[in-house]
């Protein structure tokens, strides 16, 4: 693994949490009204077989102060046919006339998971910043590749993990930057849901199996806490061996050298969505989110922090928007320039390194 230092994957953390505010929509209203206008980046996709695709281009269609979309594109053959020649009302181009688009700075990468980084590698060489979706491939060689071809040419890369932007989220990631929590010596996750026959088959391609395809959203939270983990333990289970190959049970214990961290990952899963938590545990109090993506969470303090009492409490944050347009908006102000991005390549490095492990890849 990776050596990188953990303040380095907290730097910056505390400053992103403070615009969490900045969600509300009355502080919304006020910015739209008060701030001047910006030329609007010019941004296409590339894609709609992804699990994402159609959430992350619906969301993508409403940050239009920040994005003008020129179109999208869809390389297989079977899927263009299908949808025709409009996507959510939005005209279908080729990869070739998106690319050539002039004034075109950005393009949302939304193939299917064996398509992304050879797409990804065609943009980054057309000059464009990208958000791509997850998992960044089954091996460490071609994404670190690509990592360093985005750092060569100073493009700014976005992955799709969600909980990235994810107001509860990021009131974690801040509270631990601050000191809040104390430090840190357990991080627990659940990401779980059940799954039908047609996606066990389809989802039976990755070896890597539930981890590899929702563990890792969790993965990308525990290391923006507590950075690379120094090992990683995978165990994995098949449910239903003689049916397909699908690791659809999985546990990984990631050791740290004052923390222990363990996800867990099911595709078998009655009402998993409800289960999905993510628990930080430090030596002064405990954020615990459970289910995930709501905006209610338990806190736990020893002591009295800045409005928050001791002992255990519930917390109600208010709804921000959409977590791929809060994404959007963040990718704009970092490629304007207004702001560093809150995540270096080294950690998208690590994060992969650490989902391939937990999936039972070697790495």
């Amino acid at each position: 693994m990776t050596s990188v230092d953990r303040r380095t994957f907290l730097a910056g953390t505390a400053a992103a949490g403070l615009s969490l505010a900045a969600d509300s929509p009355q502080v919304a209203a006020a910015n739209r009204v008060a701030r001047p206008k910006k030329p609007r980046i010019k941004i296409g996709q590339i894609g709609t077989g992804h699990a994402h695709a159609r959430g992350v281009f619906a969301q993508l269609k409403q940050v239009t102060e920040d994005f003008e979309l020129v179109g999208i594109v869809e390389n297989d053959p079977k899927r263009r046919k299908a949808i025709g020649d409009t996507y959510q009302g939005v005209k279908v181009i080729t990869e070739e006339q998106l690319l050539n688009t002039r004034g075109l700075q950005a393009v949302v990468v939304e193939t299917e998971v064996q398509d992304l980084l050879p797409t990804a590698n065609r943009c980054i060489d057309a000059g464009m910043h990208i958000h791509l979706d997850k998992p960044a491939g089954e091996n460490l060689k071609d994404f670190a590749a690509l990592l360093k071809k985005v750092g060569q040419k100073k493009r700014h890369l976005q992955m799709g993990y969600i909980y990235r932007y994810h107001t509860a989220f990021q009131w974690c990631y801040k509270a631990v930057a601050e000191g809040m929590l104390g430090d840190v010596f357990e991080v627990h996750a659940v990401m779980s849901k059940k799954v039908g026959d047609s996606s066990r088959k389809y989802l039976s391609r990755y070896p890597g199996g539930s981890m590899f395809e929702i563990g890792c959203h969790v993965i990308d939270a525990m290391v923006r806490v507590l950075g690379p983990p120094k090992k990683v333990t995978a165990f994995g289970r098949k449910t239903h061996p003689k049916k397909d190959p699908l690791q659809d049970n999985q546990l990984a214990v990631f050791d740290y050298p004052n923390a222990i961290a363990s996800i867990r990952s099911a595709l078998v899963e009655y009402e998993g969505f409800r289960r999905r938590q993510f628990t930080v545990c430090g030596e002064f109090g405990t954020f615990d989110l459970r289910p995930l993506g709501g905006n209610q969470f338990r806190l736990a303090l020893e002591k009295q922090h800045e409005g928050y009492k001791t002992g255990y409490q519930d917390i109600e944050l208010e709804k921000g928007p959409g977590i791929f347009m809060s994404a959007f908006r963040d990718m704009a102000a970092v490629v304007r320039g207004e702001k560093e991005d809150d995540y270096g390549l080294e950690h998208e490095l690590a994060v992969h390194e650490a989902v391939l492990a937990a999936s039972g890849y070697d790495v």
